[in-house]
């Protein structure tokens, strides 16, 4: 009889099923099913299989030195094995190496970058010039307003304002503030523009006016020679009539929901 032949009629004899002799001895049924068809392919080599049949043959009770002979009289005898051939895989198995970022690409990101802070450094410099522009242009067609540096040693010419008048200063501190000024009764623009640090600006208007402060906890400002309150670090708009029309007091509440002192203030919206 075969090798599986002979290892087959021994389980059956010692009444044991393949189930059995794999759980003895922890080689897969499918394996065991091949040995006993003769098909050694799924051992893994001569190596495995004389193994297998070793093992199986121990259990089911027969003597495996004539197996293992006629394995070696069918397969060739037992060659001298390396350590590399037992633990080396028979499939070697394909390592995907980790590739470095290339030079091209790393130029690539770098001219990216640098393109991308240009075009901000651009914008946010034409943003700010086309800002001081439109200021120069508004204060060029404005009769009324006059803009002058708290340090300059000559000031600037401005008609006298009458108790009519409503006079808006701001002073800006050590930082900018964006300044938005209007008419109240139809919203027509009368400035838009940045004060500078360490600069201030004054309006002389004959009507109610609106002011809108981008930044006002960096200025200070003063309307009809009074300081005003403002209780609030966020963009916050005000409103302001002549002396004429707002000789009662009035108390308004800002933006921080802290009452403002008595003054001019018509309404305040943040």
């Amino acid at each position: 009889m075969s090798i599986g032949e002979t290892l087959a009629d021994a389980r059956r004899q010692a009444g044991l099923t393949v189930a059995e002799v794999s759980q003895q001895t922890r080689i897969r049924e499918s394996i065991i099913r091949d040995i006993e068809r003769d098909d050694f392919a799924a051992c893994g080599g001569d190596f495995y299989a004389r193994g297998h049949i070793r093992s199986i043959a121990a259990v089911v009770g027969t003597d495996p030195a004539p197996l293992i002979s006629e394995y070696d009289a069918e397969h060739g005898p037992l060659h001298p094995m390396r350590a590399a051939d037992v633990f080396e895989p028979s499939r070697p198995v394909k390592i995907r190496e980790r590739r470095s970022p290339s030079l091209a690409l790393i130029v690539i990101l770098v001219l990216l970058a640098v393109i991308g802070y240009s075009a901000y450094h651009l914008i946010s410099k034409r943003d700010k010039n086309s800002g001081h522009h439109l200021a120069a242009s508004t204060s060029a067609t404005t009769a009324r307003p006059s803009t002058h540096p708290t340090a300059s040693p000559t000031p600037t010419t401005k008609p006298s304002p009458t108790p009519s008048d409503v006079v808006i200063n701001v002073a800006a501190g050590s930082e900018d503030c964006w300044v938005l000024l209007t008419r109240a009764s139809d919203g027509s623009q009368i400035y838009i523009g940045t004060v500078s640090a360490g600069s201030s600006m004054t309006w002389t208007e004959q009507e109610s006016v609106d002011i809108r402060l981008g930044n006002p906890g960096a200025v200070t400002l003063t309307v009809n020679g009074k300081k005003q309150p403002i209780n609030t670090l966020f963009p916050v708009t005000l409103s302001f009539s002549p002396q004429s029309s707002s000789a009662s007091s009035s108390t308004s509440t800002l933006a921080s929901g802290q009452p403002a002192a008595s003054g001019q203030p018509a309404r305040h919206v943040a």
